[in-house]
């Protein structure tokens, strides 16, 4: 397979799209153009057809690192339909190609359309690519059973990598099965399948989970052993590790190592500095990180938001609305995720106007609605007990509602029924199916609002801090 080659055929088209070495495009970025789609709501196709008809050079290879620059920001149908719009135009696909596909359509349409899209792809395709991709599916899904036989297939094929076994301890910690992630490093070791860094972080995190911490410093003295094994992010993972049990002293002691190895341009490294200083407490530390960073290299949205949360997670409102301005004074792309931890920022220390003050401002400045800010102050109004408050914020969110882009989230419709339990004498089932009924939802997507909250009234992942420690470097 001819994987330099772009589209298939002969004409105009084809000798456009592969003279880019010759004639690189000019004006904008296309990653650019293709992040932007979430604000200006065009279609990819467009994009990429627009690009082409005016006479601008696309190679595969940029397209695939648009993809996984979108799959590093959670843009994940973007990526999905660049690659379609790849098959469309008879692009050859690499394994690799087809293992995200697979990874992206799990993501997008569920893992269902993921196996069925394995089954269809044709045999050379069913390699250890795409079967190490559906495992990892499995995995992330916790369907232990599914993960377990897929994982003996594979093995029978002769597929199984690090990777695999990574995947499975991966299941095994999401699980709260700790216990049986040294058995399968010890089976790596008798395969001789090499020690990636993240086995050392997942075997680490085992151990700290047990409370054998003793086991932790053993792991990370045969990590010494290993030269290539101890990069910055290493120390980020033991640093996190004694954050979570209190022990600041060696938390502190870790992050000194780690900021020995970050580079000037590693924003990602510096990211992790400030939120484990922060969990610390020690805020002198991130103020003096922070400083470092804007010494050594260009401050990103993401850092920006790297420090807010940091900030916010100090508790200090004074810095945190400095920052906040600082961003809004000098930013070239507004990101509304800065200003969402602001807003729960404020909520949390009851300063309500001004958290209505900057979601009006990121309304303004946001080219579609902002959901998650309504959620913030349902949930802090029902805290309050003000259930007209809370209630507007529900109708003013499901008024922006268009097709299945929004329903409130378990947490936000759990909160609501344990209101009307707690200080009414109304049937809170009753209650929800009325506001959402008089905003012509139909009974289903009620129902199925309702029986989630009930199925898992926790707090719904896109409502926790954001955790600095999973940030991605930005271009």
């Amino acid at each position: 397979m001819n994987h330099g080659r772009l589209i298939s055929g002969g004409g105009w088209l084809l000798r456009r799209l592969c003279t880019a070495a010759e004639s690189p495009a000019k004006g904008p970025n296309l990653y650019r153009m293709l992040s932007a789609l979430d604000m200006t709501r065009g279609s990819v196709s467009e994009i990429l057809d627009n690009h082409v008809m005016q006479g601008k050079a696309i190679r595969k290879a940029e397209l695939d690192r648009c993809v996984e620059q979108l799959r590093r920001y959670r843009r994940f149908q973007h990526a999905l339909e660049i690659i379609e719009w790849m098959e469309m135009k008879k692009i050859d696909l690499t394994w690799n190609n087809y293992a995200v596909q697979l990874d992206l359509v799990s993501k997008t349409k569920g893992l269902v359309a993921a196996e069925e899209f394995f089954n269809g792809l044709p045999p050379p395709a069913k390699n250890k690519y795409t079967y190490g991709a559906l495992l990892n599916c499995y995995c992330k899904e916790l369907m232990k059973d599914k993960a377990l036989s897929h994982f003996d297939k594979m093995d029978e094929l002769g597929y199984v990598t690090s990777l695999s076994f990574n995947n499975l301890m991966s299941l095994y910690m999401r699980s709260g099965e700790p216990q049986k992630v040294p058995h399968l490093v010890e089976l790596m070791k008798k395969r001789n399948l090499p020690l990636s860094s993240f086995t050392y972080y997942i075997w680490m995190n085992g151990c700290a989970s047990l409370g054998d911490l003793d086991g932790v410093e053993r792991i990370y003295e045969e990590m010494k052993t290993e030269e290539d094994r101890i990069g910055w992010q290493a120390y980020s993972n033991l640093a996190a590790i004694y954050v979570k049990v209190k022990d600041f002293e060696k938390a502190e002691m870790m992050l000194k190592e780690l900021e020995k190895l970050a580079k000037p341009r590693q924003r990602d490294a510096y990211h992790c500095l400030l939120g484990l200083y922060a969990g610390t407490g020690n805020l002198e530390e991130v103020h003096r990180v922070w400083n470092s960073l804007k010494s050594v290299s260009p401050v990103t949205n993401l850092s920006y938001l790297a420090m807010l949360s940091s900030l916010r997670k100090l508790n200090d409102i004074e810095g945190l609305t400095k920052c906040f301005k600082e961003w809004e004074a000098s930013c070239v792309s507004y990101d509304v995720r800065l200003a969402g931890v602001c807003v729960s920022a404020y909520l949390g220390h009851n300063m309500v106007e001004e958290a209505a003050l900057v979601f009006e401002g990121a309304s303004r400045k946001s080219k579609r609605p902002l959901f998650r800010f309504e959620e913030m102050f349902m949930l802090y109004f029902l805290e309050k007990r003000q259930l007209d408050a809370a209630v507007r914020h529900l109708e003013a969110a499901l008024s922006e509602v268009k097709g299945d882009e929004w329903r409130p989230s378990p947490q936000v419709v759990g909160a609501f029924l344990k209101y009307y339990e707690e200080e009414t004498d109304m049937d809170g089932v009753d209650e929800l199916y009325k506001i959402l009924k008089a905003k012509n939802f139909d009974d289903s997507w009620i129902t199925t609002c309702i029986n989630a909250a009930k199925a898992s009234p926790e707090t719904d992942p896109i409502l926790k801090e954001d955790d600095p420690q999973n940030y991605a470097q930005e271009n």
